[in-house]
């Protein structure tokens, strides 16, 4: 029975290192960024964040394609969300009068596409992409908007990670 579980052990570590070493490679290693990037945008919670750190930090050379394949997935997902959140308008007319209802869509009309910016955050950016589909903002500025949040949030956390788990990064 030791034996058995020993081998499956085994078994088990070098298929999941096979697999990651394939995710790491750069054919498979962008798409995989581009995939988790795209859902993690959706409303799905999923951060993506460490997807891109591990590609970079096995694959120095591509820091640069990593962040824009990333921004690339993640607006996508974000487009995905406004699309969402547009076509369920009158799903949600019923909750339209509630207190906090009101004032974050007054403070959402008031911002405009701009507060796409604010699609980066964990936790509301998401939903925010959604809720401007839903107001019917114009999709081409939110998604502009988006890309220049996303892009930022990218840039920092991967940038930050590589600085505080130092390695063979040389940038």
């Amino acid at each position: 029975m030791t034996t058995g579980l020993t081998t499956l052990a085994a078994v088990m570590e070098a298929w999941i290192s096979s697999l990651l070493a394939a995710l790491a490679l750069p054919e498979f290693g962008l798409s995989t960024v581009f995939v988790i990037a795209f859902v993690s945008a959706t409303l799905l919670p999923m951060g993506s964040e460490p997807a891109v750190f591990g590609l970079v930090k096995l694959n120095p050379d591509l820091f640069w394609p990593a962040i824009a394949v990333a921004t690339i997935g993640n607006t996508l997902g974000g487009a995905v969300s406004w699309w969402m959140g547009w076509g369920t308008h009158r799903m949600v007319d019923r909750y339209r009068h509630s207190s906090t209802h009101v004032r974050a869509l007054g403070w959402l009309e008031k911002l405009g596409p701009k507060a796409c910016l604010l699609s980066w955050l964990p936790a509301v950016g998401d939903p925010l992409c959604a809720v401007a589909g839903w107001l019917r903002l114009p999709f081409w500025p939110c998604v502009l908007y988006m890309a220049i949040g996303k892009f930022g949030r990218y840039l920092v956390m991967t940038a930050a990670l590589l600085w505080l788990i130092p390695g063979q990064w040389t940038g």
